[in-house]
């Protein structure tokens, strides 16, 4: 049975860390998800002992600190895709400290998804857009890789980005990189939304490839699993199937009734569909 439950931290936004750590752990989650912006008002601010810090945090609260994800956030005006060569090159400069962290926090990956610092910019063309965004995964990938770590492009629904809206999409520039440290996740509210098969035949599909290696639980309706239309069990015994052992991060955006009720409510139903799952 999947076991590795982790908690996406800007749930419990504006608690400190230590506060977000005390309740996760007291729900049952291992780990926690982090979005840089959380722990900074600007990320690049961080400083390694600060990082190694809340590290012991979350140990001493018996959790890991699984990896980093909503990376270009903050600080403003970052772009994969901006055709403007300066910003480019302080989004990659914001990317390599990303990667810096996660080692440091003990993570183990790193979700590229932040839409609107990889859409076209005005009068920009898609291609040119997919094009620039593509070198700096590329980029990230090789340094990932050089960490011991995964940076995973995430595939989202067209409602929010034009550059790359599904699996097949994001394994097309995996494979032609061909990196150990490139490969990409599937976040179940945008490929609800947007991927034409069944997520758990699509799982079985992909999965051969190897190059799936992280998901996030989340409804199309943008709250926890089984807070809205979309059955999560078929996920999860197709992930079961596949004998997938990673992580499993909660990532609702709407929190209903609010962010600890959200996170409570999330965890419950995923170990009930799990322990139904291994009754059988």
């Amino acid at each position: 049975m999947i076991e590795r439950l982790a908690l996406c931290n800007e749930v419990l936004a504006p608690w400190s860390f230590e506060q977000q750590c005390a309740y996760a752990a007291k729900l049952g989650y291992r780990a926690l998800e982090v979005a840089p912006f959380t722990l900074a008002e600007d990320p690049l601010t961080i400083t390694d002992a600060q990082a190694t810090r809340w590290a012991a945090i979350a140990r001493d609260h018996g959790l890991a600190i699984s990896g980093l994800h909503w990376l270009l956030v903050a600080p403003k005006g970052l772009s994969i895709s901006s055709p403007d060569a300066g910003v480019r090159q302080r989004t990659r400069s914001a990317i390599a400290r990303w990667i810096e962290l996660c080692a440091l926090l003990g993570g183990r990956y790193l979700v590229h998804g932040s839409p609107a610092q990889r859409n076209p910019q005005p009068g920009q063309s898609h291609a040119d857009a997919l094009a620039r965004a593509t070198e700096a995964w590329v980029f990230a990938g090789e340094l990932a890789g050089r960490a011991g770590l995964h940076y995973c492009i995430e595939p989202l629904s067209r409602d929010q980005t034009s550059v790359v809206n599904t699996l097949d999409e994001a394994l097309a520039i995996v494979n032609a990189a061909a990196l150990p440290g490139l490969k990409t996740m599937l976040d179940t509210s945008s490929a609800g939304a947007t991927e034409s098969e069944a997520l758990d035949t699509l799982i079985a599909r992909v999965w051969p490839s190897g190059q799936l290696v992280h998901v996030q639980l989340n409804d199309r309706n943008r709250r926890g699993p089984g807070q809205g239309e979309d059955r999560f069990a078929p996920i999860l015994a197709a992930l079961q199937r596949q004998g997938y052992s990673g992580w499993l991060a909660m990532e609702p955006f709407d929190y209903l009734p609010d962010g600890p009720g959200c996170a409570a409510y999330s965890i419950g139903y995923v170990r009930g569909l799990l322990e139904g799952s291994a009754a059988f």
